[in-house]
C-alpha cells in the first residue's frame, strides 16, 4: 500500500470534477438572498470543501461495499488507504467549517456545521436507508443557504439603507413592518434563498434516487418519474416574460431540462445500470445550469450564464475522473 496517495487518486477519492457543481450553489443563495458580494467566493470555497469531504467520507464508510461493487475505486483497490480515507475526509469536513466562519461569521458557521452534520449522517447511516434521498437533499438545500448566509437579504438590505437615512434603525439592525412588528435583520436572507434551496434540493432528491440503481438498474418508473420531477423544476425556473435575467433564466433552465432529461429518458427506455448511472452523471453535471437559471432568475443574467458555463467543462473532467 502506498505511504502517500498520488494526487490523482485524491481526486478520484474526492470525484474532484463533481466540485464544479458546487460553487453555483453558493453563488444562486446570494443572487436570491440580495446580490453577489466578496464573502461569495469563501462560502463557495466552504462548500467545495465540504463536498469533498463527503466523497472521501463516502469511501470510507463504502469500504467494503466497494469491495465487492467497485473495487477498481481507490479504497478497494489499495491505492489509498481506509486511515487516509477517513483522514482526508475530517481534514476536509474540518477546513470547510473553518472558511465559512472565517467569511461568513457566525451565521455561516451556523449553517456549515449542521450541514457538515447532515454529510456525515448521510455517509454513515442514511445513505441506505429511506431517510437517504431527503437527507442528500437537504444537505444541497443547506449549501445553498450556505451562500446565502453572507446576505442581509433583500428587504433587510433595503430597509437598513432606509434606516440610516432616517434615524438610528440601521444601528439595531432592525425593520419593522406596517403593524409595528420586527422582521428582523437576521432572516431576510433565509426567506428570500428558500426558494432556491427548495429547487436544489428537489434535483438532488431525483439524483440521488437514481444512484441507487447505478449498480442493479432497475425499471423504467423510477427514471420517469425523476424526468418528471425535472421538467417541473425547469418549468419552475423560467421566467419568459421577466426581461433579459428572465429569458435568460429560461433558456438555461430549458438546457437542463434538456441535459438531464434525456439521459433520464434513455435510461426510462433501457433501465440498465449504465444507463441509471450515465443518468446520475448527467444529473451531477447538469447542476450549473439549474444553478444558473437560478441566479438569472434573482437579477444576474450574466453570473448565471458564467455559473451554467461549467456545465461542459465538468462534463469533458468526467470522463478522466468518474463523478460517482
Amino acid at each position: 500500500m502506498p505511504d502517500r496517495p498520488r494526487w490523482r487518486d485524491l481526486a478520484e477519492l474526492v470525484r474532484a470534477p463533481a466540485a464544479l457543481s458546487v460553487p453555483g450553489d453558493a453563488i444562486a443563495g446570494a443572487a436570491a438572498a440580495g446580490g453577489l458580494h466578496r464573502r461569495t467566493a469563501g462560502l463557495a470555497a466552504a462548500s467545495i470543501s465540504l463536498y469533498w469531504a463527503g466523497m472521501a467520507a463516502n469511501d470510507w464508510a463504502d469500504r467494503d461495499l466497494d469491495a465487492v461493487e467497485r473495487p477498481e475505486r481507490p479504497v478497494p483497490s489499495g491505492r489509498i488507504t481506509p486511515g487516509q480515507a477517513l483522514a482526508v475526509a475530517t481534514v476536509l469536513t474540518a477546513t470547510g467549517v473553518g472558511i465559512a466562519a472565517l467569511t461568513g461569521g457566525r451565521r455561516s458557521a451556523a449553517v456549515a456545521v449542521p450541514l457538515a452534520g447532515a454529510i456525515w449522517i448521510y455517509d454513515l447511516w442514511a445513505k441506505n436507508t429511506a431517510a437517504g434521498p431527503p437527507m442528500m437533499a437537504l444537505c444541497r438545500g443547506l449549501d445553498v443557504l450556505l451562500g446565502a448566509s453572507g446576505s442581509k437579504g433583500r428587504n433587510d438590505n433595503g430597509a437598513a439603507r432606509d434606516g440610516a437615512a432616517r434615524d438610528g434603525a440601521a444601528r439595531d439592525g432592525a425593520a419593522r413592518d406596517g403593524d409595528g412588528h420586527d422582521r428582523g435583520r437576521g432572516n431576510g436572507w433565509l426567506r428570500d434563498a428558500a426558494p432556491a434551496a427548495l429547487t436544489m434540493a428537489a434535483h438532488t432528491a431525483t439524483v440521488t434516487l437514481l444512484s441507487r440503481r447505478e449498480v442493479t438498474g432497475g425499471g423504467a418508473h423510477l427514471p420517469s418519474a425523476t424526468l418528471a420531477a425535472t421538467v417541473a423544476l425547469a418549468a419552475a425556473c423560467a421566467k419568459p416574460f421577466g426581461g433579459t435575467a428572465g429569458r435568460t433564466a429560461t433558456a438555461l433552465a430549458g438546457w437542463y431540462a434538456t441535459w438531464y432529461g434525456t439521459a433520464q429518458a434513455r435510461a426510462a427506455t433501457e433501465p440498465s445500470a449504465n444507463r441509471f448511472r450515465a443518468a446520475v452523471g448527467a444529473g451531477i453535471t447538469g447542476m450549473p445550469p439549474l444553478q444558473g437559471a437560478l441566479t438569472a432568475r434573482a437579477g444576474a443574467p450574466v453570473t448565471g450564464l458564467a455559473v451554467a458555463a461549467a456545465a461542459p467543462l465538468a462534463k469533458r473532467l468526467t470522463r478522466r475522473v468518474p463523478a460517482t
